[in-house]
């Protein structure tokens, strides 16, 4: 089973926690959700403020647990970019969903990395059908 990593941003994000959800939800269908915690209707941005060692340690071990990324960057969070990062580094899958109208503009950092597949999005279930697609490329390709 295919272990995933969910990244939506926490402190800026709270507004996008159904999105988070839903996605999150659809993402089962493809493995496990190691970071299920990000569409929590309950999580407020205050509760990313507990102990940082903890909080860091514990994202260190979910980073290396998963094999794959899927994030959504409509929002942007420095985190996440982090999360992305790390990723990228160690060579895994990295898919950001970035939704549309013009006025978000989705950063080069991302849209030029090549370790990752930027898509744009309107829709919920074009942003399903997005992750839908890119596992199956990954399946396609052994991964």
């Amino acid at each position: 089973m295919t272990n995933i990593f969910f990244s939506g941003s926490i402190t800026a994000g709270r507004n996008d926690a159904p999105l988070y959800r839903d996605l999150i939800v659809h993402l089962r269908k493809h493995g496990t959700v190691l970071t299920e915690y990000v569409g929590d209707l309950m999580l407020t941005a205050r509760d990313g403020t507990g102990n940082v060692n903890d909080t860091y340690a514990n994202l260190r071990k979910l980073l290396h647990a998963s094999d794959v990324q899927v994030a959504e960057v409509t929002t942007p969070s420095i985190g996440v970019g982090y999360e992305i990062d790390n990723h990228v580094m160690r060579g895994k899958p990295v898919l950001c969903l970035h939704r549309l109208p013009p006025e978000k503009r989705l950063t080069a950092v991302i849209s030029g990395n090549p370790g990752v597949v930027a898509k744009h999005y309107h829709t919920v279930p074009e942003a399903m059908a997005l992750i839908d697609e890119f596992f199956a490329n990954l399946s396609t390709n052994g991964v």
